[in-house]
């Protein structure tokens, strides 16, 4: 069983940063992605940025130039958020799965272009660390 945990999240104003960390036991596998996804109240979990097993990354438009996500080897999964908005302000979760490198490429275009289904991708997650920005 993969566990989880995530780590970093705050209360900031406007136009600051903060780094999200994501730690999780030993990941026997070579191939496999992994995700950010936030929730802010009321609205549905949305993917924000995806990294796979070859160090590919794509993000959603409204995060584009102002997070970037990294992981060192298969363990630790990061995302630096800067130039916060408040609508950046949600529940941050980290997420992954075993998978062949077609299938994390479908996953990254599927956080890039917003698909509702992105979720779906991911089997393991962690129970979120929350993200306040306010103006």
């Amino acid at each position: 069983q993969v566990q989880l945990m995530e780590s970093g999240g705050g209360s900031v104003q406007a136009g600051g940063s903060l780094r999200l960390s994501c730690a999780s036991v030993e990941y026997p596998y070579s191939t496999y992605s992994m995700a950010w996804f936030r929730q802010a109240p009321g609205k549905e979990r949305e993917g924000v940025a995806a990294i796979d097993s070859d160090g590919n990354t794509s993000y959603t438009d409204s995060v584009k130039g102002r997070f970037t996500i990294s992981a060192d080897n298969a363990k630790n999964l990061y995302l630096q958020m800067n130039n916060l908005k408040p609508e950046d302000t949600g529940m941050y979760f980290c997420a992954r799965n075993r998978m062949t490198r077609t299938t994390a490429a479908r996953a990254l275009a599927a956080i890039a272009r917003r698909a509702p289904d992105v979720a779906e991708y991911f089997t393991y997650w962690g129970q979120g660390t929350q993200v306040t920005v306010s103006s």
